[in-house]
């Protein structure tokens, strides 16, 4: 398994919450959370502590690379984010850190301490990465 990572889809939350989106851009952002919301487990619903920063701090969500139905969108959050000045980029890992939770399609990790970030420690204000 080669867990791929990217902060997009929470850096687009941040986005959509201070109002910073286009009209066009917000209803991209929607119906993709809400196609993302549909299509795979939200970790915090199986395990409400999963992103909890005293169990598991730093904890980050990373799609398996055999979830190509998730990360064939991705794409669409990097242009996004683009369009707003926003550096991203995706990030494959061997071995992302400790694993905390895993479902068919993602893996819920804790960063090794000197690893240096995860996919998701690069979010301000430490968002999940669950669609909002």
């Amino acid at each position: 398994m080669r867990p791929a990572g990217i902060a997009g889809q929470p850096l687009a939350n941040r986005l959509a919450r201070e109002g910073r989106l286009s009209e066009e851009q917000h209803r991209f952002w929607r119906s993709g959370n809400d196609w993302y919301d549909a299509a795979y487990p939200d970790p915090s619903r199986v395990d409400p502590t999963v992103y909890d920063p005293e169990v598991n701090p730093g904890a980050v969500a990373w799609f398996k690379e055999t979830a190509t139905h998730l990360l064939d969108r991705i794409p669409g959050y990097l242009a996004l984010l683009a369009a707003h000045g926003v550096a991203c980029e995706r990030l494959d890992s061997l071995d992302p850190g400790r694993v905390v939770y895993e479902d068919e399609v993602q893996v819920v990790v804790v960063p090794r301490p000197g690893d240096g970030p995860g996919a998701g420690a690069a979010v301000p204000g430490g968002d999940s990465g669950r669609a909002r």
